[in-house]
């Protein structure tokens, strides 16, 4: 698989496994030894950036994403590029943000052993707290990779002047944000800044969680764990407004003999060339099909034409309710 450079020199494949939904997220756990499998499937299929976080657990804490991905890379570890989180603690089932120095170094030394490494490649601030400068976090993280603990470090969700400032202190890598056909506020002011700065993008739900790949019902209800039965985009009313979208992916799938998912993967991924995208899947058969989104030709003339048919689309893809918790915490 063709590799990208995020940063300066952190060289990873062209695309990512996001492994969040393998035990969170999205529903039921999925089986242990399955989801073992389908990580060492990614990684001799090309893929070689995993991303996972300290949050991605059940609410008893029993249950970690990154034992998992931590378990299933073991064997690979010299040749693969894992990236985990810090910054949002589970207390009593509930998320909270806390990025104080102590609190980092805690969460950094939880994460190293269950991932059964001595250091963690990439390694965000999930969320920005607003009760711990930016630049005490930055110091922080810069003081991490002087020890050898963490090779980069990066800001998911964050705002412009939180970016502008952390970088000032110790350079970014990488930004993480929600970035797709169907959400494109990250062309605003984001990708701009990250250009200019030479700082990688890392668009998480690339497949606008799975609604561009043309498989998700109309009339599909999702489980209360599953983080789409929480958001607006995905009630009933907004699904069928933006059933236009999926039928134009459809239609340039046909011309170019692709599925949709790998039109949806290769337009976020023809924007710009430090764009690494981390579609998340529980089935190396999708990741299979994923992956040969790298081969999907998008000339200049088919971007241009493809933008100007979704600029003129109304869409209804808001990804949180304004007043919930989870959309106060983005962009700060």
């Amino acid at each position: 698989m063709e590799k990208r450079i995020l940063g300066k020199d952190l060289e990873v494949s062209a695309m990512g496994l996001g492994c969040m939904g393998m035990t969170h997220g999205f529903g039921d756990l999925s089986d242990e030894d399955e989801m073992i499998e389908v990580i060492r499937g990614a990684v001799k299929a090309g893929i070689t950036m995993f991303d996972t976080a300290e949050c991605y657990q059940n609410d008893d804490g029993t249950v970690y994403n990154e034992t998992l991905v931590g378990k299933a890379l073991k064997p690979y570890r010299d040749q693969v590029v894992i990236a985990t989180k810090c910054g949002i603690k589970v207390i009593n089932g509930k998320q909270v943000l806390d990025s104080r120095p102590e609190v980092i170094r805690d969460s950094l030394e939880g994460s190293l052993k269950r991932l059964q490494t001595d250091y963690v490649d990439l390694y965000y601030l999930h969320r920005v707290d607003p009760n711990t400068p930016i630049e005490v976090v930055a110091q922080t993280m810069k003081e991490l990779m002087e020890e050898g603990k963490i090779k980069h470090w990066g800001l998911s969700e964050a705002g412009i002047e939180t970016i502008k400032k952390a970088h000032a202190i110790c350079p970014l890598t990488v930004v993480e944000s929600e970035y797709s056909m169907l959400w494109r506020e990250p062309e605003k002011e984001l990708l701009p800044l990250l250009e200019e700065l030479g700082i990688g993008f890392v668009p998480f739900a690339p497949l606008g969680k799975g609604f561009l790949t043309a498989t998700i019902d109309t009339n599909q209800t999702f489980a209360k764990n599953d983080t789409r039965s929480r958001q607006p985009r995905f009630r009933k009313e907004n699904m069928e407004t933006n059933q236009v979208l999926v039928d134009l992916v459809k239609k340039i799938a046909v011309e170019k003999e692709a599925t949709p998912a790998q039109i949806a993967l290769a337009w976020v991924m023809a924007q710009k060339p430090f764009i690494v995208p981390i579609p998340g899947s529980r089935k190396l058969s999708r990741i299979e099909e994923n992956i040969k989104a790298a081969n999907v030709e998008l000339t200049t003339e088919a971007l241009v034409k493809i933008r100007e048919a979704v600029d003129n689309l109304e869409l209804k893809a808001d990804r949180w309710d304004p007043n919930s918790a989870n959309a106060k915490r983005v962009g700060k």
